[in-house]
């Protein structure tokens, strides 16, 4: 199937599945898609020497596009072919320190979608449960 008639949910499941290639932002941050379903993402994500600010700890920004990724992939879920959308305001609380080389879960889910915008949320944490990053966006529906 084309990927221009591939709905949102079946574009990142066939990605997940290895049967379209990732996007090259997976490759700056390292994620990989775990679960796909409608509404509801779950992602893989793992810091790296490249993600060090000068003080030695990883950037904020890991964290900032993490959120964004897990909320957007939750919106593009709920939308049809050839629909598209943008994150229009992301919000990202840091609550620890990401730690390097281990693996996380991020999650992202729907609050909210409507023809024009959608509202979702995303986290950061270990296999324990123990939350790293809370955030959520406002995605525009193009």
């Amino acid at each position: 199937m084309s990927i221009s008639k591939m709905s949102g949910l079946q574009l990142l499941q066939s990605m997940i599945a290895d049967e379209l290639p990732h996007p090259a932002m997976a490759d700056t941050i390292p994620m990989k898609g775990v679960s796909v379903k409608k509404g509801n993402v779950i992602f893989e994500v793992k810091a790296d020497h490249r993600h060090l600010n000068p003080m030695g700890g990883v950037h904020g920004g890991f964290m900032a596009t993490v959120i964004d990724t897990v909320t957007g992939c939750a919106v593009h879920t709920m939308l049809e072919a050839g629909v598209n959308y943008s994150t229009i305001e992301l919000n990202v609380k840091m609550l620890k320190a990401i730690p390097v080389d281990i693996a996380l879960i991020a999650e992202g889910n729907i609050i909210n979608c409507t023809r024009r915008l959608a509202v979702s949320e995303g986290v950061i944490k270990d296999a324990d449960g123990k939350i790293y990053a809370y955030g959520s966006a406002t995605c525009m529906i193009l």
